[in-house]
């Protein structure tokens, strides 16, 4: 492994199986996100956990933001690191933005990925005319304003809405905890990324076999949303879960272990 993109996205790997895994967490997140989900596959899997620059234990020095202005320069640092580690027939789980991030890493390289598994994907947050992204124009100039003016305010208000669980405010508190540990400058620029972005002509190019993992109540992308992705990519399935919130891996993570097993199995 090349100790610069190592270091870059601070890569752990874990597990004994032959097949790779490859997860990549969501906005504002980091690896730790999936703790609850690797003890379930380390036997079957070589697990590869990164952050994204920018977020986690990354190098944030590597944070270029013309790079990092379009979702491709996090796409491309996906192949990157897979052609680093001489990785084959990845079976790559991506949450939310990170979902959007390997549609189009595997647009790119198709031959490297054999599955994709999306958690909560969304291509466009945006509503228009004849799509339901879940927010108006105004809801994201609202919350680009909120997050140049005040971001831990954001922080805390936005991390309640993506977790959902209200009953469970620990769940919350680590997003928020997670939020708040990242450069606020760099997170503003990964958020506009983010919301303003629209991916929706990239799905129909995805011929990778695809599960889409949705939430059946999910504030920041809802079963609409779920289902424009599942019927705009060819080979994909939809599980719908009978859970809260965005984060499943987080809140239930028996669920979404048990949805990721059966399509890996079958």
């Amino acid at each position: 492994m090349t100790t610069n993109i190592k270091a870059r996205n601070n890569i752990k790997i874990q597990g004994t199986g032959s097949t790779s895994m490859f997860l990549v967490h969501g906005y504002g997140c980091d690896q730790n996100m999936w703790r609850f989900i690797t003890p379930e596959f380390k036997d079957d899997y070589k697990i590869i956990l990164i952050d994204l620059v920018g977020s986690g234990k990354s190098d944030e020095n590597a944070y270029d933001y013309e790079k990092y202005s379009t979702l491709e320069g996090y796409a491309n640092d996906i192949i990157e690191i897979c052609d680093d580690l001489n990785l084959q027939d990845v079976c790559y789980v991506g949450h939310s933005v990170s979902a959007v991030i390997g549609l189009l890493a595997a647009i790119k390289r198709p031959e490297l990925f054999k599955k994709l598994i999306m958690i909560g994907p969304s291509p466009r947050y945006m509503n228009t005319d004849d799509y339901l992204g879940g927010f108006s124009r105004s809801d994201i100039n609202d919350l680009m304003e909120t997050l140049d003016s005040n971001y831990l305010g954001w922080s805390s208000a936005m991390a309640s809405v993506i977790m959902g669980n209200a009953d469970r405010p620990e769940l919350a508190a680590e997003l928020e905890e997670s939020f708040c540990q990242n450069n606020p400058k760099i997170a503003k620029h990964f958020a506009k990324v983010t919301f303003l972005g629209d991916n929706r002509s990239d799905l129909a190019k995805l011929t990778t076999d695809t599960l889409i993992i949705q939430s059946k109540i999910d504030a920041i992308a809802s079963i609409e949303v779920g289902q424009f992705v599942h019927d705009q990519i060819t080979n994909s399935k939809l599980v719908v879960l009978e859970t809260t919130g965005h984060c499943p891996h987080l809140s239930a993570p028996k669920e979404t272990v048990e949805a990721m097993k059966h399509y890996l199995t079958y």
